[in-house]
C-alpha cells in the first residue's frame, strides 16, 4: 500500500510545464515564492530566465527532454499540453504521450507530488441543471477531455503502483472575468488559481485526489465537499460580475447544447475531418 511522503511548504526545485499558456505565464511569478528554484517548460518562447529561475524547453512527447526535466525536482504543477478541443492526433503527442512521460520521469528521479491540470471537460457532458462531485462518474466532452480523464487514471495508476501523489484540478474557466452566463458557474480567479494550486502542492496528504477548480461562486455545478482535505478556500466569486454579463447575455437558447451541457461550446466541436 503507497504511503505519503514528507511535504515541505517551501520547495527546493519546483518544475511547472506549459509555463507560456494563459495559466503558466500567470502562475509563474506566483510560484517563484514558494521555492528555490523554479523550473519553467514549453515548446513556446520564455524569455530570459529570471533570478531563481530555470528555462528547460522541452516538448511534452519527447521521453527524454521530460526525463530531464524531472531530474533534481522536489514537485511538478503540470499544465502543459493541448488545452483546446482538436482532432485526436492533435491531442494524443503532448495530452497522452507527455503527461506518462511526466509520471514516468517523476518515478525516475523520485518526485512524489504532482499537481495535474485535469479538465472541467472530463464532464462535460453532463447538464447544466446537475449538480456533481469528483467521484461522478467522467463523461468527456471531447478529445480534449478523453485526454484528461486519461490522465486523471494514470494519477491513480502512479499513486497504486508506486506511491507518487497527485492532485488532479478540474479546472473550469480561469480568466479575468467571467465571459458568458456559463462561467458565472464555473469561473476561477487568477488568486483562487493560486490558492488552489499551493493547497494542493503542500496538503499533507493526498492520495490521488480529485477537485474542481472554481472560485465561490452562487451558482455552481460541483460540490468538492470530498476534497475539503486539501484545504482549498476560495476568496473570490464570479457574483460581483453578475449583472454585467445577464445583461451582456439576457436571453439562451435551450435547444443549444452548449446551454444545456456543462462543457459549453466543447460539446459540439467536432468531427475533425483529417
Amino acid at each position: 500500500m503507497p504511503t505519503a511522503h514528507a511535504t515541505p511548504l517551501r520547495f527546493s526545485r519546483l518544475l511547472l510545464t506549459g509555463a507560456a499558456g494563459g495559466l503558466g505565464k500567470e502562475l509563474r511569478p506566483r510560484l517563484k515564492a514558494y521555492c528555490d528554484v523554479l523550473r519553467l517548460s514549453d515548446i513556446i518562447e520564455l524569455g530570459q530566465a529570471a533570478p531563481g529561475e530555470e528555462v528547460m524547453p522541452a516538448a511534452l512527447q519527447d521521453k527524454a527532454a521530460v526525463d530531464a526535466l524531472l531530474k533534481g525536482v522536489d514537485a511538478v504543477v503540470h499544465l502543459g499540453g493541448v488545452s483546446t478541443e482538436h482532432a485526436f492526433e492533435q491531442i494524443l503527442p503532448a495530452n497522452i504521450l507527455g503527461t506518462y512521460h511526466v509520471y514516468e520521469g517523476a518515478r525516475r528521479h523520485g518526485a512524489k507530488r504532482i499537481v495535474f491540470a485535469s479538465s472541467n471537460h472530463v464532464t462535460g457532458f453532463y447538464r447544466q441543471d446537475e449538480v456533481l462531485n469528483p467521484s461522478t462518474p467522467m463523461r468527456p466532452d471531447g478529445y480534449y477531455g478523453l485526454s484528461k480523464a486519461f490522465g486523471e487514471n494514470l494519477a491513480q495508476f502512479y499513486w497504486d503502483r508506486y506511491g507518487i501523489e497527485t492532485v488532479s484540478l478540474r479546472i473550469g474557466s480561469s480568466f479575468p472575468a467571467p465571459r458568458d452566463r456559463r462561467m458565472l458557474a464555473s469561473w476561477m480567479s487568477y488568486d483562487d488559481l493560486e490558492r488552489l494550486v499551493m493547497s494542493s502542492l503542500t496538503a499533507p496528504v493526498v492520495g490521488h485526489s480529485v477537485i474542481y477548480g472554481m472560485s465561490d461562486n452562487s451558482t455552481t455545478w460541483w460540490d468538492n465537499t470530498s476534497a475539503r482535505h486539501i484545504g482549498y478556500r476560495p476568496q473570490d466569486s464570479s457574483d460581483r460580475f453578475r449583472a454585467e454579463v445577464e445583461a451582456r447575455q439576457p436571453v439562451l437558447d435551450r435547444k443549444d447544447p452548449a446551454v444545456v451541457y456543462q462543457g459549453g461550446g466543447f460539446v459540439k466541436q467536432g468531427p475533425f475531418e483529417n
